[in-house]
């Protein structure tokens, strides 16, 4: 069985060109819907077995892609025939190029095209570093496109709605710009293939067998990727795109090259059923038998694609379903018999910016809302865990709004949780101005024992980022060493929620002075004394509020950069350097610094302003003052 994964932007028609494949030999393929809009398509052709992995469009499915790329033996690139979005297909191009795969363009819905497709495939060459060539070019009549020639074969074929195209004749005003897109043709593959190169500077007409085999190397080197024209809804160029995957994809062996030494199979997708549990579907590299050791556990039932026929094992290359295997997780979807690794960093799901609190809508589902959510982050490639610093509760992250919804209907359908979730909220802190001495005597007396501590304390300011300092200069054993780390530890409680309401930060606090009595001072005392003098001492500075400042990494089309520095000013950031992305074609790379309050603002704005291409990462930098609130002091 040969995988392909077909990828690609959003209504570019990925399903309809999965479903027009699998129906060309077999009416009813078989179809598994996993993790939201990814599936799985088993189907037959001239005998032999096939699977398609439909990813999700869009960028919040782009985190299920690379997994899928890893157990894949080709990928098909689904884009639409306008030279307007093929910006939309940047970030599924610079997956394949990272993954190495072999890949084929089909630019879809062609019979409804208006541009040229020489200038869709140049528009689609600025974001790849490997050459796109045309294996296939438009017939037209008028301004519709009727057909296509083969530049390998040289025929011409004729489309017809719902149906196989037909060979006929090239057209006689077809056959200048046929030879012309040929030799172009011809001289990218010469490129890679010195006896091709002879044969073209010798004016020799090359022989099409060669031709094929030129063509089938480049693919599977990645040396090239070629691009076919056809329009799925209608049948029309599936069949040349079907043979053409028959003869050129290579089989698992070069998968099991690909992929790292030892790897028995490889995780694709994976969901949360109702009634079935975890269910991981599995891309075989070497036999795998139900009960065998896999990624260090046994592998619990194997089930084939109706989710009910068991499996007794799979062959190399099958497809099929692993349950009560509460082991296998889709973040790290290579499975060897004793390890499970991760996909390669530059596969890897993007960082998951949509962050909300959540927590469950009743108190008693609490622990089930933490193992619901623990099981979906082993499924979901682009869903992070976080806790909030401030109250402790469970940071959801997701690619987007629709993963978020997905996610909540999972809860809800799924697991029986119903959840509230709401927005983060900035996170603020405090500090001060200037040095201030206080002096706090704690005593209380009540019957029995009684508390008894003098302390004399300074709080100073310190330099943005040098956070807190506690040290002493008590002479004469006015304030007992073994009673010091508790006025340290009183003063650490007072930073904990200053006069404004937020933590205190790059503070000092030096002990000067202080008294004891023999009987009623306490660890309880000291630390109350330190606490209270510390408070004091803020109140009296008077507190400023900062807040935090990230460093955000943005990867942007070139296209859309211009828009980015007018977009970073208006959320008060400030552009730090920009140029072009070194991991990339097509790409650039701005670097800017922002307020952390502004991070849900850039997520929306950069997804409009960038068609939901371009994506952030994100990290601590410093805190400045924040110039809007309020300063407090005593009044």
């Amino acid at each position: 069985m040969k995988v392909i994964a077909v990828t690609g932007p959003s209504q570019a028609g990925k399903t309809t060109v999965i479903e027009a494949l699998a129906s060309l030999e077999q009416q009813q393929p078989q179809r598994l819907a996993l993790g939201g809009d990814a599936a799985v398509t088993r189907f037959r052709f001239m005998d032999e077995g096939w699977a398609a992995l439909d990813c999700p469009g869009g960028p919040d499915g782009l985190a299920q892609t690379g997994p899928a790329l890893m157990a894949a033996d080709a990928a098909v690139l689904v884009v639409p025939a306008e030279v307007d979005a093929a910006v939309l297909a940047a970030p599924y191009l610079r997956l394949l190029e990272d993954a190495g795969l072999s890949t084929f363009v089909f630019i879809n819905r062609i019979d409804a095209a208006t541009d040229r497709v020489r200038d869709i495939v140049a528009a689609l060459q600025v974001y790849c570093a490997h050459g796109i060539v045309l294996r296939q070019i438009p017939m037209r009549r008028g301004d519709k496109v009727i057909g296509a020639v083969d530049l390998i074969s040289e025929r011409a074929w004729e489309y017809h709605e719902n149906a196989r195209s037909s060979l006929i004749e090239m057209p006689a005003d077809m056959a200048q710009r046929e030879a012309e897109a040929r030799m172009d043709f011809l001289e990218h593959l010469a490129d890679f293939d010195d006896g091709l190169m002879e044969q073209l500077i010798e004016d020799k007409r090359p022989m099409t067998a060669d031709i094929y085999r030129v063509a089938t190397e480049a693919l599977r080197h990645h040396d090239l990727i070629p691009a076919l024209l056809g329009s799925a809804a209608h049948g029309k160029g599936v069949l040349r795109l079907m043979k053409s995957l028959r003869h050129e994809v290579p089989g698992v062996d070069q998968l099991r090259e690909r992929l790292p030494e030892g790897t028995l199979a490889a995780g694709c997708m994976g969901d949360a059923v109702k009634h079935l549990g975890k269910t991981v579907l599995l891309r075989a590299v070497a036999p795998v038998a139900s009960g065998a050791s896999l990624a260090g556990g046994n592998l619990g039932s194997l089930l084939d694609l109706d989710a009910r026929a068991p499996l007794g094992a799979l062959e190399p290359g099958d497809v099929g379903l692993a349950v009560k295997s509460d082991h296998l997780s889709v973040n790290r979807p290579l499975f060897t018999a004793t390890e499970a690794a991760p996909v390669p960093g530059a596969l890897a799901p993007r960082i998951a910016n949509h962050r909300w609190l959540i927590a469950p809508a009743h108190e008693k589902d609490e622990t089930r809302l933490a193992t619901a959510l623990a099981r979906l982050g082993e499924v979901d490639p682009g869903l992070t865990l976080q806790q909030h610093e401030g109250s402790g509760h469970t940071v959801l992250c997701t690619q987007g709004p629709l993963h978020l919804r997905r996610l909540l209907d999972k809860l809800a359908g799924v697991f029986g949780v119903e959840v509230t979730t709401t927005e983060i909220p900035p996170a603020l802190c405090e500090t001060i101005a200037r040095r201030v001495e206080k002096h706090h005597r704690h005593r209380k007396q009540s019957g029995g024992a009684g508390q008894f501590a003098d302390v004399l304390i300074e709080v100073m300011p310190r330099g943005r980022g040098e956070g807190f300092q506690f040290a002493e200069q008590i002479k004469g054993g006015t304030v007992p060493k073994n009673y010091i780390p508790s006025v340290e530890a009183g003063a650490r409680d007072a930073l904990a929620e200053g006069p404004q309401g937020h933590p205190v930060v790059d503070v000092g606090v030096l002990l000067k002075d202080g008294k004891f009595h023999a009987v009623d001072s306490s660890d309880f005392a000291f630390r109350t004394a330190g606490r209270n003098a510390v408070k004091e001492a803020l109140a009296e500075a008077g507190t400023i509020v900062l807040q935090p400042i990230s460093r955000v990494s943005i990867r942007v089309p070139t296209v859309y950069s211009g828009g980015l520095v007018p977009l970073v000013s208006a959320l008060k950031g400030q552009v730090v350097t920009f140029g072009a992305d070194p991991g990339a074609a097509g790409w650039d790379l701005f670097e800017a610094l922002m307020p952390v309050s502004a991070e849900a603002d850039l997520f929306n704005a950069l997804g409009g302003a960038t068609r939901g291409t371009a994506w952030y990462s994100a990290e601590p930098d410093h805190y400045e003052e924040l110039r809007d609130a309020p300063r407090r002091a005593a009044g």
